[in-house]
């Protein structure tokens, strides 16, 4: 990606929506602060309530649905916060933006942020906002990779700086959707891949309580869903693309399978929502 990192262990997006709390963040030791998802126009997600913990398995089901105050309201955040670190920014497309216009709306929220990001990571796999997995496939992925990268030469041109950009995938890929995403990848010379978001499969906390509630799961039950991912794309990557492992992170061990698996880099949410900043620094001092 070009870029330097102090420790291998960031925030996941999710955590900061909005950037309000990025300096509180990194003085937990975090190496990177991962903010957003944050969309073009400020919208208010789904109904509540929406996220819901599944307290026996250390997961978490959340629905948010891109809740956000927009991507210039971001901005003035990370300005305020004089945070010298390294600052990736999530971006996704608003609900009422259909899928065939969405690619606009990562176009936008880009150019606003450019300047003020390390990195920006494309979210194009939340389960909570209707159809947006769709941009995973077909000519509709290759479009969006075309096009973004289109959009980050233009940019790298006009402010002589260079953001690389991370597309974030969902862990409910086949094998063979895998090897086709990782070409991709490879051919558009994208320059990092985060896996993964949060999955639809819930078979690993049937019965418990609030397992019955829609959205996306993350936490411990997506741990193995996630680190196979990475297998299978490090496989396919063959270190021309490097790889933000995220899922399920709950311990120093779990931490490595990441990083074992393909991960350069990792990042936490319900991790540290269960084990609470202590997990960070064990992290930092143990990978």
């Amino acid at each position: 990606m070009g870029l330097t990192f102090k420790n291998k262990i960031g925030t996941a997006a999710g955590l900061d929506k909005n950037g309000e709390y990025i300096l509180a963040l990194s003085k937990l030791g975090f190496g990177f602060i991962e903010v957003g998802t944050v969309t073009p126009l400020p919208q208010s997600g789904n109904p509540k309530p929406r996220i819901f913990r599944i307290i026996p398995m250390e997961g978490i089901i959340n629905r948010m649905g891109f809740n956000n105050l927009g991507i210039d309201n971001l901005i003035d955040n990370i300005k305020k916060s004089n945070f010298k670190g390294i600052i990736g920014v999530n971006i996704g497309k608003n609900k009422n933006t259909s899928i065939k216009n969405s690619v606009n709306d990562y176009l936008i929220c880009i150019e606003k942020i450019y300047c003020y990001a390390s990195y920006i990571a494309i979210n194009i796999s939340s389960p909570n906002t209707e159809n947006l997995r769709n941009l995973q496939y077909g000519i509709l992925f290759k479009d969006l990779l075309h096009k973004i990268k289109k959009k980050q030469k233009e940019l790298h041109k006009k402010y002589f700086k260079y953001v690389p950009i991370a597309i974030k995938i969902s862990p409910d890929l086949s094998i063979k959707e895998l090897v086709y995403i990782a070409k991709q990848l490879i051919k558009y010379r994208i320059d990092a891949v985060i896996a993964t978001n949060t999955t639809l499969d819930h078979s690993l906390i049937s019965g418990l309580k609030n397992s019955s509630q829609k959205g996306g799961l993350s936490g411990l039950p997506l741990q193995q869903k996630s680190t196979n991912t990475i297998s299978i794309l490090s496989k396919n990557l063959k270190n021309k693309v490097p790889i933000i492992g995220v899922g399920g992170i709950n311990s120093i061990t779990s931490a490595k399978e990441k990083i074992a698996s393909g991960a350069t880099l990792i990042q936490i949410y319900s991790g540290l929502v269960y084990h609470g900043p202590k997990l960070v620094e064990e992290i930092i001092n143990k990978t």
